[in-house]
C-alpha cells in the first residue's frame, strides 16, 4: 500500500530499495546492456533500410543505461533529493516518449520501402 502514496514518490529522504526492486533495476540495466551490444551489431550495417532505427535504439539503451546507474547510485547512497522515487517516474515517462518517438519512425518504413522501389524500377532504365 505504500507504494501508492504520495509520500513514498515524493519523499526527499528516502529509504533504501527493497533487495527485490534493487535486483530488478539491476536486471533491467542489465538487459539494457544485452540490447545495446545487439542494436551496436544490427547498425553496422549500411545498405539496410532499419540502420536510422538501429541507431536510435542503441543511443536509446546507452542512455537510459547511464540514467539508471546514476539513479541507482544516488539510491544506493541515500543522497537526499537526488535518490527521490518521482526521479525514477521522470525516467520512467522519458523512456516510454522516447520508445514512441522511435515507433513513429518505424510507422514510416513502408513509405521508404516503396520509394526506394520506386527509384530502382526508374533507375533500371537509365544507362
Amino acid at each position: 500500500m505504500n507504494f501508492f502514496t504520495l509520500h513514498y514518490w515524493f519523499n526527499m529522504r528516502p529509504n533504501n530499495f527493497l533487495p527485490i526492486a534493487n535486483k530488478s533495476i539491476i536486471g533491467f540495466l542489465a538487459f539494457l546492456v544485452i540490447l545495446f551490444f545487439i542494436f551496436s551489431l544490427l547498425k553496422l550495417r549500411k545498405n539496410n533500410i532499419y540502420v536510422k532505427i538501429w541507431q536510435k535504439l542503441y543511443n536509446f539503451c546507452l542512455t537510459n543505461f547511464f540514467i539508471g546507474i546514476i539513479l541507482l547510485f544516488f539510491c544506493y547512497e541515500l543522497v537526499p533529493f537526488l535518490s527521490s522515487r518521482f526521479w525514477f517516474l521522470i525516467w520512467g515517462a522519458g523512456m516510454i516518449f522516447w520508445l514512441y518517438t522511435i515507433y513513429k519512425i518505424l510507422k514510416e518504413i513502408p513509405k521508404l520501402k516503396e520509394k526506394r522501389a520506386k527509384e530502382q524500377e526508374y533507375k533500371k532504365y537509365i544507362p
